[in-house]
C-alpha cells in the first residue's frame, strides 16, 4: 500500500457511484430504459456510442494504479489523466468476486441480487454454497431473480456477449447473472481482446462484457507489487493497448476492477481454535468478511468468544447492524437477510480469519486477499474511452 489512509474503511457509494452503477450507464448511453434507482454516472460522456465494452480486470484496485504504473506506459497514462477519463468508484459489499461480479452484471446491490457473500449458508437446507464453484444446489435462476443487464438490453435489441475463459460458460454462477448474452470463450489475454473487437462488431447495437483474471491471480500468490504482479499488470495492459487500437469508431470502452486487495499480515487459524466452533453451526463468507451461524440461544456467547480472538483486528456486528449500515445496499430483501450470517466478522486493515473446513488449504496461505472494507479493497477505477 502506498499510505496508511489505504486502509481506512470505505462505505459503498449506493447512489453516487458502485459497481451496480455500470451497467445503467452502458445501458443508458445504448438507449436502453433503466429503472428509476439507477444511477448512470456518465452516460452523457458516452452519447453517440452504438458499441460498448465493459473490461473487468479482476484485482486491479484504484489503489493500485501507481504501483501498477511501473509495468505498463498505457496504465502510467490512465492514472495521470493523460489518456481518457478516470474516477474512482466503489466496489460493493463483500468486495470479493462473485459478489461484485453479480452487482455488475445486474447493476444492483447485493440486497437485491441476493449473492451477498464469497460463501453462502443456503436457509432452507443449511448447506454451504461458494458461487465461484456452485456445483450443485440452488437453483441459480431462483436463487438470484433479478433481470441481469443483458436481459434488459437484449429485450431493447442490444446483442449482448461475454468474453471470458470457456471454462465458466455452464457454471452456476454464469447462469445467475450472464443470462441474456451469447458467450464467446476466450481463454488468454490475446483472445480476450480478439474476442471483445470481434463481438463488437454484431448489430446495429451491441454490448460486450469481457474479463481478465491474472492481476487477482497473481496478487493472491505472490502479493501486491511482486514481479509476478508486475508481469501480470504488464499482460493486461497489453489487451486495454489491443482494444485502443481496434476499437471501431462509434464504441466506447469502459475498464473497471471487481475489488482491489491487501497484503496479509495477520491471519486467525480456526483450524488452531477449538473453541471459536463452540454454538457455531456454520462458517461462510470469505477471510476478510466471515458470516457465522450460530446454534438458537448461543448468539451472544458466540460473538463473546469471537471478540475475545480477533480483538482490535476486526468488528463483530449482528446480521441487523450490518444490514443497517447500508453495506449490502438501501434495501436488502427478507429472503436475502436470511443468508448472511447471525453474526457478520469484518476484518481490518491486513488481518484475516482463514482455516475454515470445507476451504481449500491453500486458501489460508495466499498473500493478497479481499472481501473487506478497507480503501485498498472498496475503492476500483471506472476509466471510459471514446473514439
Amino acid at each position: 500500500m502506498s499510505s496508511q489512509a489505504h486502509l481506512e474503511p470505505v462505505r459503498p457509494a449506493y447512489g453516487a457511484g458502485t459497481l451496480a452503477d455500470v451497467m445503467p450507464t452502458a445501458l443508458a448511453a445504448l438507449g436502453v430504459s433503466v429503472s428509476d434507482d439507477a444511477m448512470p454516472l456518465r452516460a452523457g460522456e458516452l452519447a453517440g456510442a452504438r458499441r460498448i465494452a465493459v473490461l473487468l480486470l479482476d484485482g486491479f484496485g484504484y489503489h493500485l494504479l501507481r504501483q501498477a504504473a511501473q509495468a505498463s506506459a498505457t496504465v502510467e497514462a490512465i492514472h495521470n489523466g493523460e489518456l481518457g477519463r478516470l474516477t474512482a468508484i466503489t466496489a460493493t459489499v463483500p468486495s470479493s468476486t462473485p459478489i461484485s461480479l453479480a452487482s455488475l452484471a445486474c447493476g444492483t446491490p447485493p440486497g437485491n441480487h441476493g449473492i451477498i457473500g464469497f460463501t453462502l449458508r443456503v436457509p432452507e437446507s443449511g448447506e454451504l454454497v461458494t458461487h465461484i464453484r456452485w456445483d450443485g444446489a440452488p437453483d441459480p435462476e431462483l436463487w438470484q431473480r433479478e433481470p441481469t443487464a443483458f436481459e434488459r438490453a437484449a429485450a431493447d435489441g442490444v446483442v449482448c456477449t461475454v468474453v471470458s475463459d470457456g471454462a465458466f460458460r455452464d457454471t452456476g454462477l454464469t447462469r445467475a447473472i450472464y443470462r441474456g448474452a451469447d458467450w464467446l470463450p476466450a481463454a488468454t489475454p490475446e483472445e480476450v481482446a480478439e474476442g471483445t473487437i470481434n463481438a463488437l462488431a454484431r448489430g446495429e447495437r451491441s454490448l460486450v462484457y469481457a474479463y481478465l483474471p491474472n492481476v487477482d491471480t497473481a496478487g493472491h500468490f505472490y502479493g501486491i507489487g511482486s514481479a509476478q504482479w508486475l508481469d501480470a499488470v504488464a499482460t493486461v495492459a497489453k489487451t486495454v493497448d489491443d482494444l485502443l487500437t481496434y476499437l471501431p469508431r462509434d464504441a466506447a470502452l469502459l475498464v473497471t476492477a471487481d475489488h482491489g486487495m491487501v497484503n496479509l499480515t495477520e491471519r486467525l487459524r480456526v483450524d488452531e481454535h477449538p473453541e471459536l466452533l463452540h454454538g457455531v453451526e456454520a462458517i461462510a463468507g470469505d477471510g476478510r468478511m466471515r458470516y457465522l451461524h450460530a446454534v438458537p440461544g448461543a448468539i451472544e456467547d458466540v460473538a463473546a468468544t469471537w471478540g475475545e480472538a480477533v480483538g482490535g483486528r476486526a468488528e463483530i456486528l449482528t446480521r441487523d447492524e450490518a444490514v443497517g449500515r447500508g453495506w449490502y445496499g438501501p434495501t436488502v430483501t427478507d429472503e436475502n437477510r436470511r443468508r448472511i450470517g447471525d453474526l457478520v466478522v469484518a476484518c481490518k486493515d491486513t488481518f484475516a480469519v482463514v482455516g475454515v473446513e470445507g476451504e481449500p488449504p491453500h486458501v489460508a496461505r495466499l498473500i493478497g486477499q479481499h472481501g473487506g472494507l478497507t480503501g485498498a479493497e472498496m475503492a476500483v477505477p471506472l476509466w471510459t474511452y471514446r473514439t
